[in-house]
C-alpha cells in the first residue's frame, strides 16, 4: 500500500493530501529515509512523521485490506515515539 494512503487510513493524518504534501516536503521518513508519496509500505517498516511541531514514530504491524474505522486504526501499528 502507498505510504500516503496508509497514513490516511490509519488516521495518522487527517487527509491523504496532507500526507502527500508532507512526503513531498521530506517530513515523512520510512526506515530513516525520506520517501515519495507513492512508496510502498510493508509490515515491519518504521514510519516517522514530523508535522505541526509533533513527531510520531510507529512500526507497521499489519497492512489493512480496505477502509479502517478510527477505533480499529491502532491495531495496525505500534506507536514507538510521540513527542510534542
Amino acid at each position: 500500500m502507498r505510504i500516503d494512503v496508509l497514513l490516511d487510513k490509519l488516521c495518522l493524518v487527517k487527509h491523504r493530501s496532507i500526507a502527500k504534501n508532507a512526503c513531498d516536503k521530506d517530513l515523512v521518513l520510512l526506515n530513516g529515509e525520506p520517501v515519495k508519496p507513492s512508496k510502498k509500505v510493508h509490515v515491519g517498516d518504521r514510519i516517522k512523521i514530523m508535522l505541526y511541531g509533533f513527531i510520531v514514530e510507529c512500526e507497521v504491524t499489519e497492512i489493512p485490506k480496505g477502509n479502517v474505522s478510527k477505533s480499529d486504526a491502532q491495531n495496525y501499528y505500534k506507536l514507538l515515539v510521540r513527542n510534542q
